[in-house]
């Protein structure tokens, strides 16, 4: 079932992903957006200039598969369409091509407890899924399995997935995950930086329930 106005969604959904390139964690049109809405997802249009859509371009996707929308969906309306469908918790799915995480899911390489911080991912390291074809239901697999537990991802070769409660949080996480990835990478170059405990993460993520913006 379509929710019955979800203009307001649609609007912030375009206001975030003019703010994912203004920020600098996407390039072009590589990035999407997706929002839970009624029995479905609202989810970014295919290879268009964000500061060119308007509300009527984001596509509606329902968990059942039918599809009602001018334009045809993001090519990676899958994954957003599995994590939203089979994580009850999660409200809003950024995904993204910046820099620093980039050069890590080339690497292979997910993210240890390098820092407190990676709590607010849901627990002691941001893993990286497998490589799979961009708009595959492989894909789609590997992330959903390296989403478990946790709110974000890296997907090797490929970028990053943030989740949030709220798309506020998911652009929020997408930023964390950008700042963690950078100072990684600063790291590796005098080696493989120490880590913290996982029962330090599990410390501070008891410390830190609805820190950041939970919508």
């Amino acid at each position: 079932m379509v929710a019955q106005d979800d203009t307001e969604l649609r609007r912030q959904i375009i206001e975030s992903c003019i703010e994912m390139n203004r920020s600098g964690i996407n390039q072009g049109t590589s990035g999407n957006i997706s929002v839970r809405s009624g029995e479905g997802i609202l989810v970014t249009p295919t290879s268009m200039p964000y500061d060119t859509l308007v509300p009527e371009d984001i596509v509606w996707i329902g968990f059942s598969g039918e599809v009602i929308g001018k334009r045809r969906p993001s090519s990676e309306w899958r994954f957003h369409l599995d994590i939203l469908r089979e994580r009850r918790d999660v409200e809003a799915v950024v995904h993204a091509h910046p820099n620093a995480a980039t050069s890590l899911s080339i690497m292979e390489k997910g993210i240890p407890a390098i820092h407190y911080m990676i709590a607010v991912c849901g627990g002691p390291d941001i893993r990286c899924a497998p490589y799979a074809t961009f708009g595959t239901q492989d894909l789609s697999r590997n992330a959903v399995a390296a989403l478990e537990g946790r709110t974000a991802c890296l997907l090797a070769h490929h970028g990053m997935i943030a989740c949030g409660t709220s798309l506020e949080q998911a652009m929020w996480r997408a930023v964390e995950v950008e700042t963690l990835s950078r100072q990684y990478l600063d790291c590796l170059p005098m080696g493989e930086p120490p880590v913290l405990s996982d029962a330090e993460i599990q410390n501070v993520i008891d410390r830190i329930a609805g820190y950041g913006h939970s919508g």
